[in-house]
């Protein structure tokens, strides 16, 4: 009896290892999650699994332009430590059943950095007073507005592919770096 009970608790102690090990390259480093949604078509489609490398928000980096990533959308939300040890068991969970999925972390693609001047109209994004070449969307956007847009220091401006079928910047406004919670690597 006394064997039996040995191997069960070796088990039990290897499993705890295995998943404290996971948690910590889920946090730090890499986590899987899954499209939900089509604001990225044509680029990614809903249902597709992702690879999402954390680095970059672990060490405060501010994404280059044209790097899709996972953003919270709660922009006036100060997010904590617990936010990013929570969100990764949320997201893993969310890989065997929808209703794991939060609602406020989207995939986007980063159009304005700190500093930048956008403006929208003639179906076109303008960044500092030139017009973006995007080959990657899904149709002409129609959105349009009068002015331009200042991107804050510290904030990133993302919009989705499928841009006249996107929650994006231009409704919850800049991104701050803090909220750029990794970017998608595969």
């Amino acid at each position: 009896m006394n064997t039996v009970l040995h191997e069960i608790l070796e088990w039990l102690y290897a499993i705890v290892i295995a998943l404290a090990i996971a948690m910590v390259i889920h946090i730090f480093f890499l986590q899987p999650t899954r499209v939900s949604g089509e604001s990225m078509v044509p680029t990614l489609h809903n249902g597709e699994y992702l690879i999402i490398s954390k680095m970059g928000h672990i060490m405060g980096d501010v994404p280059d332009y044209g790097d899709i990533v996972i953003i919270d959308s709660r922009v006036g939300y100060p997010r904590t430590w617990k936010d990013d040890v929570a969100e990764p068991m949320d997201n893993y969970l969310a890989l065997f059943s929808s209703r794991f999925q939060t609602k406020n972390v989207w995939v986007k693609r980063v159009i304005g950095r700190p500093g930048d001047t956008l403006a929208f109209h003639d179906g076109k994004v303008w960044r500092n007073g030139e017009a973006l070449d995007e080959p990657y969307i899904n149709e002409p956007m129609t959105y349009s507005r009068k002015g331009e847009i200042q991107v804050p220091e510290g904030y990133v401006y993302c919009m989705g592919d499928n841009r006249n079928h996107s929650s994006d910047s231009r409704f919850i406004g800049p991104v701050p770096i803090d909220h750029v919670l990794g970017r998608v690597i595969w």
